[in-house]
């Protein structure tokens, strides 16, 4: 049984801090690296985005652009656009999710 009065290492603790810091900083150089591609429904458009957050296209498909007005194709192009950030959302969150379990354990 540990002795519930005990004074931390604290040298331990700080390489912990450490470690957990260079997880931190190397998950988030992945989630930056990261590209996601996100469609509308209908797939009239793609848009591909980084993980940080940048927008590297937006592809229309011709025929949208020949069908819709530009009222409904903005719209369109906003559902893609919300996919693609929701899309980066989850992704960066399934990254960071071992360090976020580990910081619970402590």
């Amino acid at each position: 049984m540990t002795d519930p009065y005990a004074v931390p290492d604290m040298d331990e603790l700080l390489a912990q801090v450490r470690k957990q810091t260079e997880e931190v900083q190397r998950i988030q150089r992945t989630v930056e690296a990261m590209e996601v591609k996100a469609h509308s429904r209908q797939n009239e458009v793609t848009v591909t985005l980084r993980g940080d957050g940048r927008f590297t296209s937006i592809d229309i498909d011709p025929r949208a652009i020949r069908e819709y007005d530009a009222r409904n194709l903005s719209e369109i192009v906003l559902e893609a656009v919300n996919a693609g950030l929701q899309k980066l959302a989850e992704a960066s969150s399934a990254k960071f999710a071992p360090v976020i379990a580990a910081a619970k354990d402590v």
